[in-house]
């Protein structure tokens, strides 16, 4: 296997992993991401990292860490050329931030700016940046920025398509399923390529697979699995359908009947002899921020985000450093004439120095309702319940309702990615 399919079933495999674990069962949000936006960073941090960071960064990755930059710059130049996608990447650092010259020399072509240590000043200097490598799809770097902030390497990809047939786009009410009654642009077209839908075996059962063919050598392929299948899975499933890591059975070959979700097949009357596929989906759109730290093992990033005296990055700097910060923004539209999707990717690392022990020790108490919650109304004497309920939503802020009215209050002091198709 080549260096270039080792890679491509790396990035693949991320993918996958991370697609299962962000969408939920009930499939009721949407979301997007693209792997192939944190797999490259993922493999320039693990060629500067050293100890059990640069293990677990490996074993995210699915190549040896002593690989991983030479493997980031070929899949950062392959993307590049890819015609309509747009693929780049950047570092900024602190002026006083000294980087080890072998790791330097070793990143791929990019930008390479300085931060001036004023959050406010870096975030516009970034957002410019991600904003003009995706034409405005992403507006914002997700990255959150400090004084304390040292270093941050980012990520952009943008793709824009054209189908080579394009859909016929009107709008219809659903009749049936969880949008029954909705109007929404409904977009249909015919062929007689009958291998544009497959079906696969998965863990989560049959799933359909229909590729719509892009004029850049880039496709779109949309995933349907049962009903009751656990969304996540159904996607990881199409994940392995499309990239053809199990097998599968084109529209020729599938028996009559309904052979996959969403599928029928038989024989009906037509004008043409060729055999014919009817298509009917619907437009789309659908953005998404993740926040990878909170799945930091699927990244590899436990113990690049934890604070050590010597830091995790001892081949990119004399300095300690963490991980402080690592997210991506993603925005996908899919419409009769094409497919557009963007996603910016950047890490963030912050001064990793221990912290001079505290001289005191005191009794603490931390709690924290930042997410759904229950409650009761309990009667003193008897303890009787006499209210329960489930705070699934808090209360929407109104400006108009908080209103500041003048007087002051008291505050104790300690309060206040080579395409072709």
């Amino acid at each position: 296997m080549s260096t270039r399919d080792a890679t491509v079933r790396a990035v693949n495999r991320l993918t996958g992993r991370w697609a299962e674990a962000a969408v939920a069962a009930d499939g009721r949000t949407g979301t997007v991401l693209t792997a192939a936006g944190v797999w490259p960073l993922l493999a320039l941090l693990a060629d500067g990292a050293g100890g059990p960071a640069r293990a677990e960064l490996a074993e995210a990755l699915g190549i040896p860490a002593g690989r991983a930059a030479g493997a980031a710059r070929e899949l950062l130049a392959a993307l590049g050329r890819v015609r309509g996608l747009e693929a780049a990447a950047g570092l900024w650092t602190r002026a006083d931030l000294p980087l080890e010259p072998e790791w330097a020399a070793r990143l791929p072509e990019g930008a390479r700016g300085a931060l001036g240590g004023d959050p406010a000043a870096d975030r516009r200097l970034l957002d410019e940046w991600a904003a003009a490598r995706t034409g405005g799809l992403v507006e914002r770097m997700p990255v959150e920025l400090t004084e304390d902030t040292r270093l941050v390497l980012a990520s952009a990809l943008a793709l824009r398509l054209r189908w080579i047939r394009p859909f016929r786009e009107w709008p219809g009410t659903l009749r049936e399923g969880p949008w029954a009654g909705r109007e929404v642009v409904r977009l249909l077209r015919t062929t007689s390529l009958l291998h544009r839908v497959r079906v696969a075996g998965t863990p989560a059962g049959p799933v359909t697979v229909l590729e719509v063919v892009g004029d850049a050598g880039v496709d779109v392929h949309l995933v349907l699995g049962s009903a009751d299948a656990p969304a996540g899975q159904v996607l990881a499933g199409g994940i392995s359908a499309a990239t053809r890591a199990v097998p599968s059975v084109d529209g020729f070959s599938l028996p009559e009947g309904t052979p996959g979700p969403g599928l029928r097949v038989g024989v009906g009357a037509a004008y043409r002899p060729e055999p014919r596929l009817s298509v009917d989906t619907v437009a789309f759109a659908v953005d998404a921020e993740h926040d990878l730290l909170e799945q930091a093992g699927l990244f590899g990033l436990e113990t690049a985000g934890t604070r050590e005296a010597d830091g995790h990055f001892p081949g990119v700097t004399r300095e300690p450093l963490l991980i402080g910060s690592g997210r991506q923004a993603a925005v996908a539209r899919f419409h009769a004439k094409g497919f557009e999707a963007a996603a910016v990717t950047a890490f963030a690392a912050v001064g990793a120095g221990l912290l001079p022990a505290p001289p005191y020790r005191v009794r603490t108490v931390d709690v924290r309702f930042d997410r759904p919650f229950g409650f009761l109304a309990v009667q003193r004497s008897s303890r009787l319940v006499l209210a329960a309920g489930w705070v699934a939503e808090p209360l929407a802020y109104v400006a108009e309702e908080y209103a500041y009215d003048g007087e002051d209050e008291e505050w104790d002091e300690d309060g206040g990615w080579d395409g072709g198709e």
